[in-house]
């Protein structure tokens, strides 16, 4: 999908994306590694102000993943299927006490995406010295 020139055909490959996580046994870790392998820019847009966050079509159209882009992505992704729809959702911002780096990361149903290259936590999982800075409760999407 992101290699695609075309915002319509981006549009498509996402909306087949997204039908084929309805039932697939592993929804968490295929959002995961669908996203894991996007080419990455630099800061997109402003994590910490959710007034300026792009929408989900914003997103596809603009077509620019910062790691925290990559999170909105998940979320969008998971919002826009009819299995997720109404569950809640809440994307972090946290810092690592230990090395003052910071993370983002999106909870749904006691399980943590986009903290770990690669994989889908449960929420003990998280380092313990981890402290969130702030958390952003996912409004529903139409």
């Amino acid at each position: 999908m992101f290699s695609l020139s075309q915002y319509e055909d981006r549009l498509l490959e996402w909306a087949e994306f997204r039908q084929s996580l309805e039932k697939d046994e592993y929804p968490f870790q295929k959002v995961v590694d669908f996203y894991n392998r996007i080419p990455r820019c630099s800061i997109n847009t402003d994590p910490w102000n959710k007034k300026i966050w792009p929408g989900p079509w914003e997103l596809v159209y603009e077509n620019q993943y910062c790691n925290f882009c990559i999170i909105l992505g998940m979320c969008y992704t998971l919002q826009l299927t009819e299995r997720f729809k109404g569950e809640v959702f809440e994307i972090h911002i946290a810092k690592d006490n230990k090395n003052s780096s910071l993370h983002y990361y999106l909870t749904i149903q006691g399980y943590v995406l986009g903290f770990s290259d690669g994989e889908v936590l449960q929420m003990n999982q998280l380092p313990t010295n981890l402290i969130v800075q702030k958390s952003f409760l996912m409004d529903n999407i139409q």
